[in-house]
């Protein structure tokens, strides 16, 4: 494969199979500004709030947190838990009012929000609903999820149960992500273009298997639902400066060509983050993906759990199949056409 600019060879990838391929021996110095603005463009493809990957994983572990009589019914539809974990983020493509639920942008409201954690009723007040729309509402929509999920506990709604359950886990990952807490989500505003998906994706995708434990015990009652979201943030909001940091240390001591690589996926060449790169950057994080994804899966189990127990703790055994209206049906196939799509936002 061989990329052309203005009718110039800029550089030339050789193609392996399952192999990462770091052959940019033919770059030209000369070309350094447009092969930067390259990588840049072909990187915010491959960034979302996770990773679709690490989504689905915090949804279908979170499952295994849950007491026997509640992971039963979980369980029997693990297949649907996880696979709607992503929901949320296709939606992005196709409801406007979608994409503020998956952030909050601490600068716009100060760091003083952090403090004075105002609920949605004061929150309305103190801000008007155009800016919360622009700039986030992570927090208040995940807590009204809650309320939802219990109800539908109440009404022994199989279908409602699922649909928030699933929701409420993709927006549980998205609290415990340092870049879903700030206006430079994608390093933009730092020259670091491409941190969001290195630090969501790449990150999970190389190491979640093979090095992170998922094991998190039982899940625990929660006994004040407004302080644990809220503390989830603040503790992501912490942490920005780090990610921030250490990533900018790590590309200041590497060579230019050995920053990213290409990869075969399903006989598609991507750009992605090498694999020499992701290590460094992984070890001067201390696992901090590991322990935000860790803390995911239990936040998620302990909120499932605790909207059953605020329910009455129904019996779930004899809840039947959930049957999907045309309507509902239409919906799902809107969101399997974003299968492929990973864009680059909070």
């Amino acid at each position: 494969m061989t990329i052309i600019l203005k009718n110039k060879k800029l550089f030339s990838i050789s193609r392996k199979e399952d192999i990462i391929v770091e052959n940019f021996t033919a770059m030209k110095k000369s070309f350094k500004f447009a092969q930067k603005s390259i990588f840049c463009a072909l990187l915010c493809l491959l960034c979302t709030s996770w990773g679709f990957y690490a989504h689905r994983e915090i949804n279908k572990m979170a499952v295994f947190t849950l007491p026997p009589e509640l992971m039963f019914f979980y369980k029997k539809h693990l297949d649907f838990i996880t696979e709607k974990a992503v929901s949320p983020d296709k939606r992005r493509y196709i409801i406007s009012r979608e994409a503020p639920k998956h952030y909050l942008d601490v600068e716009y409201y100060t760091d003083s929000i952090l403090i004075k954690r105002p609920d949605w009723r004061q929150a309305s007040v103190l801000y008007p609903q155009d800016s919360m729309q622009a700039h986030g509402m992570l927090p208040w929509n995940l807590i009204r999820l809650t309320y939802y999920l219990k109800e539908a506990f109440l009404q022994q709604d199989v279908k409602a149960i699922l649909k928030l359950s699933a929701d409420m886990g993709h927006y549980t990952g998205d609290l415990h992500v340092p870049l879903h807490t700030t206006r430079n989500y994608n390093g933009q505003l730092t020259g670091q273009h491409g941190i969001h998906g290195l630090w969501e994706s790449r990150l999970p995708e190389l190491y979640a298997a093979s090095r992170y434990d998922f094991y998190q015990g039982r899940a625990d009652y929660i006994q004040d639902i407004h302080k644990v979201v809220w503390d989830a943030l603040t503790e992501s909001r912490n942490a920005v400066d780090s990610v921030l940091m250490f990533e900018r240390t790590i590309h200041n001591v590497f060579r230019e060509d050995k920053i990213y690589s290409y990869e075969d996926r399903n006989g598609k060449t991507v750009l992605v983050y090498s694999a020499a790169y992701c290590e460094a950057y992984h070890k001067a994080l201390h696992h901090m993906v590991e322990r935000r994804m860790r803390a995911a899966i239990k936040m998620t189990g302990d909120l499932w759990y605790t909207c059953w127990v605020n329910a009455g703790s129904p019996d779930l055994k004899l809840l039947g199949e959930p049957l999907l209206t045309e309507q509902e049906i239409k919906e799902d196939e809107k969101e399997r056409l974003q299968d492929g799509v990973e864009g680059c936002v909070h």
